[in-house]
Parts: C-alpha cells; structure tokens; sequence
C-alpha cells in the first residue's frame, strides 16, 4: 500500500494517529488546526465536527471510555482551547485517557497580541496530567506519541498538546507569511536585513531542525511493589469472609479493549457486587450477584469490602460507610486514591480490572456467602417493589409521572444499545429503573457531575457503535447546553433518541432549596418546545404529555431512528418526591 505523503504538519500528527489504529478525532473546526483534520481525512480517520469545543471534547471522552484507546479532540486557538476547558476537566477526574490537540498562534508571533493568542498552558496545567507545545515540524511525531501514552498510562487521564500554526502548515505557505507579509523579501535596511535573516533561521529550525526521541521517557503503569504479597492476603481475607461484598467503579474500566475477561471474572467469584459510572452493565441487564439499591447497607453488614476503581469519595461517605468491623481490600491505579480519606486495610496499586482477573483465578464462591446473598436479594426486590409502588400511571393533569415512564421505556430499549445520562432530578430517577444491557454502554459524567455531557457523549458513541441503539437521557436544564447538536447527528448520519423531561425547573435544586430557604429563585424554566428545536436542526420531534401514549411515542421514536433519523421526545413530567432529601454538596 503507497504511504500518503507528508505535505504538512497535520500529516505528522495523523500519521501517529493512525498508528495507534485511533479511528476517528472530534472537532470544531479553526484556521489553526485544519491541517490536523486534513491529514486524518487523507488517512481515513473519521473527522467528526461539533457544534462546541466542549462536546468534542465529551464524544473524545466518551470514545476513549468504550474503546481502550486514548479519546482524540482539536480545537483551535484561544477561545476554542478555554471552551474545551469544562470538558477537559471532566475527563481527568473521571480518569478518561484523552488527548486535546490546541491550536495557538505562530511562534514568532507569541506573546505579541496575535490573534486568539492568550498563554494555554497557564491555562491548561490544572486540568491535565501532563502538557507539551511543539515548536518544531519535527516535535510533532514524537510528542504525540508521548501524549498517547502518557493518557493511558499510569492513572489515565487528559494531556494537552499546543500546536502553533505555523508548525502546521506547509514550509512553502509558512515561509510566504514570515518573509512577505514583514515586508524584508527584498530587504532595504539593515534592521530589514537582520530580521530576514532571523526569519530565515528560524523557518530553518523550525522545519529541518532534529529531534531527540522521547521513546522510553514515559514511566511505566505503576504497579505495587509488594503486589503477589498483597494478593495472597487479600485471597486469605476473603476466603474466611462470610458477608464478603464488591464495589466496581469507572476506573476499573479504562483502557479495557475487551470486557469480556474482567466480566467473567466478577461472575465467577460469585459475591455481591454493585456496579458504578463506566462500569455499570459489565455484567448485563440483570445476574444473580449484580444489585442496584441499599449498598450503603450491604458495606455495613460486610465483614470484607473489595472497592475496586473506586475512590473514597462522597460516595462512598469519605470512607466512613463502611461497618466498624469491615475490613477492606482496595485496587487502585491511584496511590492518593488508596489512603484518601481512608486507608484500605489491603491496597494495591494496581489496575483493579487485573486485580479482579488475579482474585478470580484463586477464590472461589464459598456456601457460606449464601444467607448474605439471599439478605441482599430481599432487601433488593424490596425496593424494586416500592419503587414501583410510587408509579403513577396518570399523573396531574396532562403531566407524566417520570418513574412510571422510565418503567415503560425500560420494556423498549434494545439490547444493543448505549444508555448516555444528563442531568439531575429526571436522570437520577432514570438511574434507579434503566439496566445498561451490556459492557461499556453506560455513560455518565462522573465524580464531576458536570451538566452538559449528553450531545457530545452521543457523538463519541454513536462514532464508536454506529449501528447500536443510543439513548440520551436529559434534564430539560441540562439538555440546552448540547441540544445543537442534534445538527451533528443529521450532518453526520447518527439517530440518538434524546428524552426530555421538562417540568419546566431546575427541580434537583428547586426541591430542597425551597424547603431550606424558602424560595425557587433562579432554579424556574419555561415548558419550551424542545422537540421544535430539535427539528429545527434536522431531527424529528415528539412532544409527549398523555400517559398513555407513551408506549406508541417511544415505539415511533425508535422506528424514526432505525431509519437514520435523530428524534427528540418532550416529556412533560409531574414533579414528585421520590428524591427528596437527595442534593449533594
């Protein structure tokens, strides 16, 4: 096969690219950047244009969480590179192995009130683990491939790299604007003569100069020192349990090309297991281990907790929702994660999805976990009963009820289908009822909570699994910060089904601010017409306010998006109780 020639920088950046077989890049397109997308298109990877810096950003995110490779964005200098800034920071605490590609103005131009030219990596440093500006035509290659690896190595998470123009474009274009447009192509002066001649060093280094390698100067994924020792107690550990329980967070997922393995193993060692962010549907829609509800209780009855992936965050109380008597066996990639908040009584520093794989192959489900398990079980359909309970079939006036609704979407979803969530009251409802049908098809922000990740997250999956069902699951407040991209998915042939829960407020918020303080300022929205929109953007709409039409809404919905056709349904919901009591700070 002919090896597509090297024209310009871009073509330096994608041949890396294609490489690591990294099958697409996101984008919102600049001056800055176009010969990155150009390269990528001559090296057939799928260059996929947002309506917004950050949704490109959250479809590269969510690329990397399904696929086991680093995610890929571009966006252009300045106000493109701050755009990006919410979702870079999302992805590095969600541990996301993401690379953002930053335009930035000529080299020699910098710091001299260019245009969109502002100091990025003053800017960037706090949101990513490792950052690099290129200065040479040469730089490129090898500091891409450090900024892939560096994303996937150690605890994942986001790099940055600058790319100036005028490493980018061609020599012949880029030596036009250095030495024509400063007016010394026939020098008069000597102050002429001189910056001719500066120029011409510069463009000399610039595009000929050598690079030293970077090969070898990324460390290794750490691994604990001690970690066969650490292992066999935590075999020992867990071999005597009787009411052994397993927490399995998003970290144990990253960089997970295949599931399969680490599914197989979860299954095997046969213990109560809660599933949570990426992980959530490694084990499928239902299994005899797999639970949902009350694992504040469970980690309280435990006498041993394996927390895999999982920090000791506010979800898991700072550490302290554990029993007194609970001892615990910790696997993270992160050695701040293990003793943050709380020391894990067994840690190891180590992917938790190979630590899972290692326990698996010497424990083995005991008789003795059974009472244990059966206590779960009932405490699990207990709430899986009251939950339904609180249905309502019809709700006030033509107002849906959210649970009942869910309930009825829940009969309908594929299983071949991608679940994306965002927002708060409405999707936390979502949470309790939708089951993700299968590995890597669950998609929220994370510990961040960040609002605004549904367009983007359905771009980057609809890119990864064109012909799988994708379900984005909005609030009516969370759904204006992407809902242009619905643009997207008609310019590039992808059918997501955006629900709209609109009850017209900020209602997570509205709920216990106004019985703490007594007043819904600033959390009020309209019932807009959200399906309109979305029409207006080359999608279909469905506007949905009579409970029994909900499943002949949902069956269109999915018949329109088989055809290729995005669609938007707008569900107008009753407000409920259900979460009361439930906002985080």
């Amino acid at each position: 096969m002919t090896k597509t020639p090297m024209r310009h920088g871009g073509d330096h950046v994608a041949e890396v690219l294609s490489k690591w077989n990294i099958s697409a890049v996101f984008t919102l397109c600049g001056g800055h950047i176009s010969p990155i997308l150009v390269g990528c298109e001559d090296r057939n990877i799928k260059v996929v244009d947002c309506r917004d810096e950050r949704n490109a950003v959250f479809a590269a995110d969510a690329y990397a969480r399904m696929t086991g490779l680093p995610g890929v964005a571009a966006v252009t200098a300045g106000p493109g590179v701050t755009n990006a800034m919410t979702a870079l920071k999302n992805a590095q605490l969600a541990q996301s192995p993401v690379v953002l590609l930053g335009g930035a103005t000529a080299t020699v131009l910098r710091g001299r009130g260019a245009l969109q030219d502002i100091d990025q990596m003053a800017l960037i440093h706090s949101a990513v683990k490792w950052a690099a500006r290129c200065t040479t035509v040469k730089q490129l290659g090898p500091t891409m491939e450090r900024a892939l690896k560096e994303a996937r190595g150690g605890v994942p998470g986001p790099v940055f790299v600058e790319v100036p123009v005028d490493v980018l474009y061609p020599e012949a274009m880029v030596r036009d604007w250095f030495i024509k447009e400063t007016g010394v192509e026939n020098p008069k002066t000597f102050g002429q003569r001189v910056l001719k001649l500066y120029l011409q060093g510069h463009l000399l280094r610039q595009f000929h100069a050598p690079h030293v390698d970077v090969k070898g100067l990324v460390p290794e994924p750490p691994e604990f020192h001690n970690a066969e020792k650490q292992l066999d107690k935590a075999v020992a550990l867990l071999s005597k349990a009787k009411r052994p329980v397993l927490v399995v967070g998003s970290q144990t997922m990253v960089n997970v090309r295949d599931p399969g393995p680490l599914a197989r193993a979860v299954e095997s060692l046969g213990i109560p297991v809660w599933l949570g962010g990426t992980a959530r549907g490694l084990l499928g829609r239902a299994g005899p281990t797999q639970f949902r509800h009350a694992r504040g209780k469970a980690l309280k009855d435990a006498d041993v907790a394996v927390v895999c992936g999982f920090p000791f965050d506010f979800r898991m109380k700072y550490g302290l929702g554990f029993g007194k008597k609970t001892k615990v066996i910790a696997a993270n990639l992160s050695a701040e994660e293990l003793v943050k908040n709380r020391r894990a009584d067994i840690g190891l520093r180590m992917h938790a999805g190979d630590f899972l794989q290692a326990l698996a192959s010497r424990v083995r489900p005991s008789a003795s976990w059974q009472p244990f398990l059966e206590a779960c079980r009932e405490r699990e359909d207990a709430r899986d009963a009251e939950i339904r309970a609180k249905a309502k079939p019809t709700a006030d006036g033509q107002l849906i009820d959210p649970i009942h609704f869910f309930q009825r979407l829940e009969e309908f979803i594929d299983d071949d289908s991608v679940l994306v969530v965002d927002g708060g009251d409405f999707v936390a409802t979502a949470a309790y009822i939708l089951r993700p049908r299968k590995p890597l098809s669950w998609l929220d922000p994370g510990v961040f909570g960040t609002l605004g990740v549904g367009g983007g997250f359905a771009v980057g999956a609809a890119t990864v699994r064109p012909n799988a069902e994708v379900w984005i699951i909005y609030g009516d407040g969370s759904s204006a910060y992407s809902l242009a991209e619905f643009d997207s998915y008609a310019r590039h042939g992808y059918a997501p089904i955006a629900v709209i829960g609109t009850d017209a407020s900020w209602q997570q918020i509205a709920r216990d601010q106004v019985t703490f303080l007594g007043s819904a300022v600033a959390t009020t929205l309209r019932f807009t017409s959200y399906e309109k929109v979305a029409e207006g953007y080359g999608g279909k709409g469905l506007l949905l306010t009579d409970a029994s039409k909900i499943d002949e809404t949902i069956a269109e919905a999915k018949k329109l998006a088989a055809t290729g056709v995005p669609v938007c349904i707008n569900v107008h919901i009753a407000k409920t109780d259900f979460r009361e009591g439930s906002i985080s700070v």
